[in-house]
């Protein structure tokens, strides 16, 4: 068994453990459906619910570790749900969408155009 703090941590959910730490506190951490604590201990064949940032994963613990190793090893501490990762995926492509749709400028604005734009503000 191992606390859940570090098995984040070693599974580099979170660059560290303070980090893992805060998290769980804020409650964007669930294992098995329900709110934890950091000194919880987890098993083989729990459900962690992970909320960072926009994205939310849901693994399935498939080992156990208190170390942190190289990125390849900590991928095999868990699996990601299926449903989850279609759900992030598709949350990825809508991002990309709604990032292309978006019009940008071509550049600077010309010494004109921050005339311009320097006048409608003192308007306001």
């Amino acid at each position: 068994m191992v606390r859940i703090d570090k098995w984040l941590w070693a599974a580099r959910f979170y660059k560290t453990r303070s980090l893992a730490k805060k998290n769980i506190e804020q409650g964007k951490i669930k294992v098995n459906g329900q709110r934890c604590k950091a000194a919880r201990t987890i098993e083989v064949g729990d459900q962690v619910s992970i909320k960072k940032a926009q994205v939310h994963w849901i693994v399935d613990v498939l080992e156990l570790s208190e170390h942190r190793g190289p990125a390849k090893v900590a991928q095999t501490l868990y699996q990601e749900t299926e449903a989850s990762q279609k759900a992030r995926e598709d949350k990825q492509l809508l991002n990309k969408l709604e990032y292309h749709s978006t019009p940008k400028p071509e550049g600077r604005p010309s010494k004109k155009d921050r005339r311009e734009l320097q006048k409608l503000k003192k308007k306001q």
